[in-house]
């Protein structure tokens, strides 16, 4: 048998790890990175793109480039879930036999054919990473997907030339990673802050197994909220100096999204960045630049909101697990914005 992959495949991001000598290890993507966007786009070309590259065009060619494509994954367009994804995502998202599917160019593809895209390229760095062939996967889907979703991520899989050998909760794939099956019965909460999505899964660990009690979240609630934060904040301040409104540059957008991004990153770090952005606009007078310093303190108080509906969502799961705070005994932290 060859080695076993198993695939992160999130709403923002995804990643691939390989099981070895006792531990897992996460492989780098071609483009040397830890994780690949989980974004497809489509060029006027009729090329497909795939991670970073398709990432960089989601601005000056929103139509074409499809992200987030979770969030539709195994639903009926007659779901509530369907019919908010579909208010929020710049691209066509249609009626395919009653089910989601999305238009691009005339032509119409299922979620799960996106998503194998995705996973082809994980598939290929794998392999790259390897040096040998990859076959067998295990994927991982959050605690509150129902059958159809799980079904259609193992499609997915599937079509990406994948064997499928199991779909797991992602919260339960947290707690196999740090071990916590194998400790005595504890219940533990699992805190998911993701780019595109916020889950909070409360757990039961011991002699080998991983019972989920409670599940909630928000799933249009993520670090994507974090830099739109600093986006508005940006052009805001860029307005109010020099009376330019960036909203509608799509060409400032791009870099505006990029900068915010890295600034967020930065200040998980230190307690000050700058954000420094030449040339990001032009009017009569010239060219006109963009450079403003965000402190950590500054960009706490943005987001402080958001982050206090976390903390809400974990008293309302706990809630629903029929127990108190003083039951739980570990936290563990998982996703990109945590």
């Amino acid at each position: 048998m060859g080695k076993v992959i198993g695939i992160d495949l999130g709403t923002t991001n995804s990643c691939v790890a390989i099981y070895e000598r006792g531990e897992s290890k996460i492989i780098t993507n071609k483009e040397g990175k830890n994780t690949t966007p989980s974004v497809v786009a489509f060029t006027d070309k009729g090329e497909v793109l795939v991670g970073d590259t398709a990432k960089r065009q989601a601005v000056t060619n929103p139509e074409k480039t499809i992200y987030s494509i979770k969030r539709i994954m195994g639903l009926m367009c007659n779901e509530d879930a369907a019919k908010e994804a579909k208010k929020r995502l710049p691209y066509a998202v249609v009626d395919r036999n009653g089910a989601c599917a999305i238009e691009i160019a005339g032509k119409v593809y299922t979620p799960q054919e996106i998503s194998a895209k995705v996973l082809m390229k994980l598939k290929e760095d794998a392999e790259a990473f390897l040096g040998e062939s990859v076959t067998d996967a295990v994927i991982t889907v959050p605690a509150y997907f129902n059958d159809a979703q799980r079904k259609a991520t193992k499609e997915a899989g599937t079509i990406a030339g994948l064997n499928v050998l199991r779909i797991i909760n992602e919260p339960t794939a947290a707690a196999l990673s740090y071990g916590l099956d194998k400790k005595d019965a504890e219940k533990i909460v699992v805190y998911d802050f993701g780019g595109g999505t916020f889950d909070v899964t409360v757990l039961e660990t011991g002699d080998s197994v991983v019972e989920v009690l409670a599940t909630g979240g928000d799933a249009f609630l993520g670090g994507d909220d974090f830099d739109n934060r600093i986006i508005d904040w940006l052009i805001k301040e860029f307005k109010d100096a020099n009376g330019i409104d960036l909203k509608n540059d799509v060409m400032a957008l791009q870099r505006l999204r990029e900068a915010a991004e890295n600034a967020k990153k930065e200040l998980s770090s230190v307690t000050e960045t700058e954000i420094n952005l030449p040339f990001i606009t032009a009017d009569a007078s010239g060219p006109k630049h963009l450079v403003k310093k965000l402190t950590r303190s500054k960009f706490e108080g943005m987001v402080e909101d958001l982050v206090q509906e976390t903390i809400d969502k974990i008293n309302a799961v706990v809630k629903d697990a029929d127990m108190n705070k003083n039951e739980i005994k570990e936290i563990v932290m998982v996703g990109g914005s945590t």
